[in-house]
């Protein structure tokens, strides 16, 4: 088994709550390393062939909002996970625009951060879905490339999140089909996710920025009372 172990890196300068996850993860069967500050914590992430990463935002002498970001600058897809306090939305939404998959909010039970990684680690996966659909995914004018995660809409080029992407390939694999929150929910951020549904509406809303916002035509609809759908424009 030793050779299957997830190895999760933890970047978090409070001792105490980096000691509890570390063998909370350890005792769940992950190889888990604490890094105490942002600096070495960036060298560590960088260097090492992590499965997913758990940052704290609040961080000596390199933040994690800029951590995330020099992370991200790399071709990378490692989940990360941010840690934040309960009133820093701010941070929060700064995180996912620079490529956060989810954030845990402290103080926070440890059955919520074990489920929050089960999912992550599940979606990065794809339990073999991805490899099952290696062409390029079209819907009207949008196109995606899950070998190289391109997105386009027409010619223009979008940058989405690691979230975002998970979403829209979600949508774009079930073309015209009607995706009830619940379902999105299950399949994009996994069936033990602990938080509220409307963060689909919340992400929803992201994609129809990037999307459907500088378009003629809009593919992103809303079905009321039930989801959404992802089709082409009728004539």
């Amino acid at each position: 088994m030793g050779e299957d172990l997830k190895r999760i890196l933890i970047i978090e300068d409070e001792v105490n709550i980096a000691r509890v996850l570390q063998l909370e993860l350890e005792h769940e069967g992950y190889k888990a390393e604490v890094s105490s500050d942002g600096v070495s914590g960036l060298e560590r992430a960088q260097a090492g062939d992590w499965d997913l990463i758990l940052l704290d935002i609040m961080l000596p002498r390199l933040n994690g909002i800029e951590v995330l970001r020099r992370f991200r600058r790399g071709t990378k897809q490692t989940p990360v996970l941010l840690l934040t306090a309960r009133d820093t939305v701010p941070d929060k939404v700064m995180g996912l625009d620079q490529g956060a998959n989810d954030y845990i909010t402290k103080p926070f039970e440890i059955e919520e951060v074990l489920a929050r990684i089960r999912a992550n680690l599940r979606f990065q996966r794809g339990d073999g879905k991805e490899k099952k659909e290696e062409g390029i995914l079209k819907v009207g004018d949008l196109s995606l490339n899950p070998k190289t995660r391109e997105v386009k809409r027409g010619e223009r080029e979008i940058q989405l999140t690691p979230r975002e992407y998970d979403l829209l390939i979600y949508l774009m694999r079930h073309p015209s089909q009607v995706l009830e929150r619940e379902q999105i929910i299950q399949e994009v951020w996994g069936y033990d996710y602990m938080g509220d549904t409307n963060v689909v509406d919340v992400y929803i809303r992201y994609l129809r920025k990037k999307i459907d916002k500088q378009a003629p035509m809009q593919l992103i609809r809303t079905v009321r009372g039930v989801g959404y759908t992802l089709r082409e424009p009728r004539e």
